[in-house]
């Protein structure tokens, strides 16, 4: 009789689900009918949907290999646009007397690429800078004119800091110096002095209130930076004592990198106010509130204050603050000020994806045939055979317990010279045979312990990606950032496979097994099986902020192929393109002299030549080989 049961098709809507797309995607990534993720880039200021897998291919053929960074300046332009509008229009429903100037804080990405094309495309908004070093002053220098826009300068700062911030504004640029510390406003004022400039003055106030999330020490009382109120009095008496109160115009706080709780962003904002408010009635002309950064992405895709989330977007970000700021600045009869905000996560995280392919996989299979049992075995591997033969769905405790019993007593018969390697290899792919049954029947069963629920995340596969945690995503590692990662194809296909991610470092720790989900996060990700001869490509999405500045070396894994992708009359344009590292740089970066390397190499060479180890004509080609390795990529190719 035919079975009445139908197989559910899987389709790219359960892909979607169980990657979670659409929720951390932000409209900006999806997944066509023929299983690809696309990324909505724009041709002609219309929406054009454009498949991963055909610019992988375009890569391809022009001799990109994996591992890659993919930027989008179109999302780059959206994200600028989204946060300028929605602040514009949330002062507009109010009737608020402000505007809003964005800042983007460059150490969030300070590559040349992203600084140009965030000062390109917020010209418009008149939207500028944030820099909290002498190298990053100078180069917000060249790539900001804009007369209109403001360059925030944070962090500690010499004399010479101080004097480039203000030659710049002496140039017609709107430069805020923020005071971090006391002692800072008598440097600023006596090199201010020497110039022959009034300095525009801010005053970072460190907030009681903190922000949240993995960055909680970065705001509250015990924050490293910042005035505390007495120590903001103190600047207010000296800056007065000289004469130079009408120089204070801003008043700036910071709760944190990645703010998840919009509670925290309302009372950290009404906190900021008051403060504002006083500095006003002590003389400052002020005009300036500047809510630094925190405004969250949403890595995990779910509306709640996690970490990695947030429980609220863009909209409701800027409605709240507007309200908060223009009911307290209107209650206490003080004009309404100019917004400056320092996001740079929320403006440059989907601008980049990594791709890489998949080397090799890593994979427990149960083995029923039982062959390799060597001969005159010990007795206890009968036991341990016997557990799997007869693994009843009802005992399952029962028999994982006798397994792990007998898998510890044939190990401890090794150990003492009881029973042969052979015996004990054989231990271990039966003991692994039944954890994959238990494993099997476990997702069957509504109630098991949670010890045999941890089995399956045991027994996972393991898939060798072509590329360096520490290297491309060492967040992942350092702090235990959650990232978006899936399969960029075959979509449309079940993914049967449970496993995590290894690197090519030879590293415990380069391995990811935190993995977004729909309910929160998961320890395995679901994948393909690999097909031979097929490149299986995997996407780390949303790697924008401070993953390519962050990255390291471990183990000489250089930077990677860079690639701009937009579109233009229905076609992929590949720009921009930035070679990674060869293997000859990272060598250098580590003070090795890439020239010295290779004479000290032909010596050894020669030398093998002369004891008749190689030919002559073998050392060309050895030599060749090696010159070529120094030219080539630290990743591997096919």
């Amino acid at each position: 009789m035919p079975d009445n049961k139908t197989v559910k098709k899987w389709s790219t809507n359960d892909s979607k689900e169980i990657y979670g797309i659409d929720q951390w995607s932000n409209d900006y990534f999806n997944v066509n009918n023929k299983g690809e993720v696309t990324v909505n880039l724009t041709d002609n200021g219309n929406k054009s949907p454009v498949s991963l897998v055909d610019i992988t291919r375009g890569l391809t053929q022009r001799g990109v290999q994996f591992p890659v960074m993919l930027r989008f300046k179109d999302l780059l332009e959206s994200r600028i646009a989204h946060l300028n509008e929605s602040f514009l229009k949330a002062m507009s429903a109010v009737n608020y007397n402000g505007t809003y100037r964005g800042v983007y804080p460059i150490k969030v990405n300070q590559q040349q690429q992203v600084i140009e094309e965030v000062t390109r495309s917020g010209e418009k908004y008149h939207y500028g800078l944030e820099v909290g070093s002498k190298p990053e002053l100078i180069a917000a220098l060249s790539y900001m004119h804009d007369p209109e826009a403001y360059i925030i300068c944070n962090g500690y700062k010499d004399s010479e800091f101080i004097s480039l911030a203000l030659h710049g504004q002496q140039m017609g640029l709107r430069i805020v110096l923020v005071i971090e510390t006391p002692s800072e406003i008598d440097l600023i004022l006596q090199v201010a002095k020497k110039i022959k400039i009034k300095p525009l003055l801010g005053i970072r106030a460190k907030l009681s209130t903190k922000g949240g999330g993995h960055w909680n020490d970065s705001s509250g009382d015990r924050s490293v930076f910042g005035l505390n109120m007495s120590q903001i009095i103190e600047v207010i008496d000296k800056i007065k004592s000289k004469g130079q109160i009408n120089c204070l115009r801003m008043l700036h706080f910071h709760l944190g990198s990645q703010i998840t709780d919009i509670t925290n962003l309302r009372q950290g904002t009404t906190e900021a106010c008051r403060i504002y408010i006083d500095l006003v009635k002590e003389g400052a002309p002020m005009g300036l509130f500047n809510i630094g950064g925190g405004l969250a992405v949403n890595y995990g895709g779910r509306k709640n204050n996690a970490s990695g989330s947030s429980n609220y977007d863009i909209k409701e970000y800027c409605t709240d603050l507007i309200e908060i700021i223009k009911k307290t600045t209107d209650d206490a009869n003080v004009p309404h000020p100019d917004i400056i905000s320092e996001s740079g996560r929320a403006i440059v995280a989907y601008y980049s994806i990594l791709l890489f392919n998949v080397l090799d996989v890593n994979r427990i299979e149960a083995d029923n045939s039982l062959s390799g049992l060597p001969k005159n075995h010990h007795e206890t591997l009968d036991f341990l055979i016997d557990v799997y033969k007869n693994l009843k769905t009802e005992r399952l405790q029962e028999n994982y317990n006798d397994a792990v019993y007998y898998r510890d007593s044939l190990k401890d018969l090794f150990l003492h010279g009881v029973i042969s390697l052979r015996e004990l290899g054989f231990t271990e792919k039966i003991f692994w045979s039944i954890l994959q049954k238990i494993a099997s029947a476990v997702e069957l069963e509504e109630y098991v312990s949670d010890e045999l629920k941890e089995i399956k995340n045991t027994i996972t596969d393991i898939y060798y990606g072509n590329f360096s945690v520490f290297q491309s995503v060492p967040d992942a590692w350092a702090i235990d950032q959650l990232f978006p990662i899936m399969p960029i194809h075959r979509l449309k296909e079940e993914p049967t496979r449970e496993a995590v991610i290894s690197d090519i470092t030879c590293d415990c720790d380069g391995v990811i097994n935190r993995f977004v989900d729909p309910d929160g996060e998961r320890k395995t990700l679901r994948l393909h099986p690999i097909i031979s001869d097929k490149d299986y490509i995997i996407g780390i999405f949303l790697v924008g902020a401070y993953q390519e500045t962050l990255g390291d070396l471990h183990n000489l894994m250089g930077d990677t192929h860079v690639m701009s992708i937009n579109v233009e009359k229905g076609k992929i344009k590949y720009s921009r393109e930035t070679e990674g590292d060869s293997i000859a740089d990272v060598l250098s970066y580590a003070e090795h002299n890439p020239k010295e390397l290779l004479g000290r190499f032909r010596c050894l060479a020669e030398r093998a030549v002369e004891e008749n180890l190689v030919s002559a004509t073998q050392r060309r080609k050895i030599m060749t080989a090696y010159e070529a390795g120094l030219r080539g990529y630290t990743y591997f190719g096919k």
